[in-house]
C-alpha cells in the first residue's frame, strides 16, 4: 500500500532553461566564466520562479567539447559559476546538464549521434529521473525552436524567448511554442500566472 501511494505522488515541477541566449548573453563557444553573466532581467525572473517552488535546471548543447574548443572540466567550472550566479540572484540551480556531442566533431569520443543533443529530449529526461521531476508539470524556456521541440518531446509546456537567436523559423507542430515572449521576466510571469502562483 505504501509503495502504491508513493507512486501516485506527482514529481516536482521544474523550469528547464536553455543557457546561451536565454539566461546569459550568447557568446558562441564560450567557456570563460569571466564572460558569463546573467542577461538583463533574468535575475528577477529566476527569483520569481524559485519563490514559486520550481526546480531550475539548465539544459544546454555544448558542441564546443566535440569540436575541441574546450573540455568537460571547463563545463564543470561553468556549472559551478552558474550555480553562484543563481545564488546571487536569490534562486537555486537544481542541475546543469549539457550535451558535449556532435556527429562530425573533431574529438572522436564525442563525435557521435546521441539522445541528449537538443532537439532530442534526453537532457530533460535525465534531469527528471535524477531529481524526481514531472515533465508534464514543467516548462522549457529557450531562444530557438530546437529548444521548444526538445521541451515538447519531453512533455513540457514551452516558451520561446524571441531574442534573435532563431534564424530558420522552420515550424512544425512539435516546434510550435505554447507562448512567445521577448524577455525572460515575461516568461517567468506567464509560468507563475498559468500555474496559479
Amino acid at each position: 500500500m505504501t509503495n502504491r501511494l508513493q507512486q501516485d505522488v506527482p514529481g516536482k515541477k521544474a523550469v528547464f532553461l536553455d543557457k546561451d541566449g536565454t539566461i546569459i548573453q550568447n557568446i558562441p563557444y564560450n567557456a570563460n566564466t569571466e564572460l558569463i553573466c546573467l542577461a538583463p532581467g533574468v535575475a528577477e525572473g529566476l527569483r520569481r520562479l524559485h519563490r514559486a517552488g520550481y526546480a531550475l535546471v539548465v539544459v544546454s548543447n555544448q558542441s564546443g567539447v566535440a569540436r575541441g574548443f574546450f573540455n568537460e572540466a571547463d563545463m564543470t567550472a561553468v556549472g559551478h559559476h552558474l550555480a553562484d550566479l543563481f545564488e546571487e540572484a536569490g534562486a537555486e540551480l537544481t542541475g546543469y546538464y549539457y550535451c558535449p556531442h556532435l556527429p562530425d566533431g573533431a574529438v572522436e569520443e564525442f563525435a557521435i549521434e546521441c539522445q541528449c543533443r537538443k532537439p532530442e529530449p534526453g537532457l530533460m529526461l535525465r534531469a527528471a529521473r535524477e531529481h524526481g521531476l514531472d515533465c508534464t508539470r514543467s516548462w522549457m524556456v529557450g531562444d530557438i525552436l530546437g529548444d521548444v521541440e526538445a521541451g515538447r518531446r519531453a512533455g513540457c509546456r514551452t516558451i520561446l524567448l524571441d531574442s534573435g537567436g532563431e534564424d530558420e523559423w522552420l515550424l512544425t507542430p512539435q516546434r510550435l511554442p505554447h507562448h512567445v515572449v521577448t524577455n525572460f521576466c515575461d516568461a517567468a510571469r506567464i509560468i507563475t500566472a498559468l500555474d496559479g502562483h
